[in-house]
């Protein structure tokens, strides 16, 4: 794709808008003709965009599928100098590695959210951990950069509108490993936050 690839960012017509509305709609229709299915589209959840040759628009959608609701994630291409507009993914959001409150088992009894393991090859709890890297970094005044060499531990819970993140990172910087236990906070607009950090001290050479 050429032009200038940006960042993903929240839509600034909303959720609610209609612009935003027909692309899901339009987005579930052609998934029913491509794949033969008989989708009822029935609401936004969350909108994103990223600027691409035209707008890419990541829609997360419920739609009724015999009767039940279920989530979608959807990319529609659009370019409107063109009159283009193109589906290019259409996926059961359930199939996809980001976090759920019902992934992450935190409705409990209601208000008793929970710590569950999450595998560390989570792309969920990469993007965690290299946030934790980077930030770390810019919180330590060392020249040599931190690598991250491994996820030790990973622990995830979902809370209204806040996902956390336990993490036990083995880094690397130089020739020396060091261990790092973080906690990353992750909010809706899925923007990362370093909230707490500590190194481990294991080995008593250092």
């Amino acid at each position: 794709m050429a032009g200038l690839v940006g960042d993903v960012r929240e839509s600034s017509g909303s959720e609610n808008s209609l612009e935003t509305e027909s692309l899901a709609r339009f987005a579930v229709d052609e998934h029913n003709k491509k794949e033969n299915a008989l989708l009822e589209f029935a609401r936004v959840v969350k909108a994103k965009e990223q600027v691409v040759a035209g707008t890419m628009h990541h829609l997360t959608l419920e739609a009724i599928d015999a009767g039940k609701k279920k989530i979608y994630e959807a990319k529609v291409w659009v370019k409107p100098w063109m009159n283009f507009k193109e589906l290019q993914e259409f996926k059961h959001a359930e199939e996809t590695p980001s976090l759920t409150s019902s992934d992450l088992g935190a409705k409990h009894d209601g208000h008793q959210p929970g710590w569950r393991a999450v595998p560390a090859h989570d792309p969920v709890i990469q993007d965690a951990a290299n946030h934790a890297v980077k930030a770390i970094q810019q919180r330590s005044n060392s020249l040599v950069p931190y690598e991250l060499l491994e996820i030790l531990h990973s622990k995830a819970e979902m809370l209204e509108g806040l996902a956390k993140f336990d993490l036990l990172l083995k880094l690397k910087r130089g020739s020396k490993e060091e261990k790092f236990k973080v906690e990353v906070h992750k909010n809706v607009e899925g923007i990362f936050h370093l909230n707490y950090m500590q190194q481990e001290h294991s080995d008593s050479g250092n």
